[in-house]
Formats: structure tokens, C-alpha cells, sequence
């Protein structure tokens, strides 16, 4: 018997096809979403580290450590890092 007229033969290599396909697709979906929540992430961060900014300059304020010269400086300075890992040398 040919394996292209057996029937089983047949039937096996189209499963092998869609199990191909089906797991490309998958892997490309999950690379994607990856991709989106890593840039979610991201800006999560970004504005996060504003927020700190903005608290920490609220509370010098509130010691009397600040001067007008520094209001916006330290949400700047945080807000600016962001997505960047510094080591400090």
C-alpha cells in the first residue's frame, strides 16, 4: 500500500500540520502580549516614580527642607529614570 492512499497515514500528517501551525500561532501570540506588558510595565513605572516625586517634595515642604527653587526638581529626577537601571559607580 502507498502511504498517500492510507488513510491513517494521511490523517497523522494533517494532525502534525495543525499541532505545527497551532503551536506557531500560539508562540507568536504570547511574544506579543509579552511585548505589551512589558511596555505597560514600563509606564506603571514611570508614573509611579512621579508619584514618589511628588510625595518626597510634598514632605520637604511640609519639614521646611525645600525651597521654591525646588519644587518639580525631584518628580523630574525620578520621573526621568525611568526604564533605566543605574548602577552608581
Amino acid at each position: 500500500m502507498s502511504v498517500l492512499r492510507n488513510p491513517f497515514a494521511l490523517l497523522g500528517a494533517y494532525f502534525t500540520v495543525v499541532a505545527g501551525g497551532s503551536t506557531y500561532l500560539l508562540r507568536e501570540h504570547h511574544i506579543y502580549n509579552l511585548e505589551e506588558h512589558e511596555a505597560r510595565m514600563d509606564e506603571l513605572e514611570g508614573t509611579l516614580r512621579g508619584h514618589i516625586g511628588v510625595i518626597e517634595e510634598a514632605l520637604d515642604r511640609l519639614e521646611g527642607n525645600a525651597t521654591e527653587a525646588d519644587r518639580g526638581k525631584k518628580m523630574d529626577e525620578y520621573y526621568g529614570k525611568r526604564g533605566r537601571i543605574e548602577k552608581e559607580k
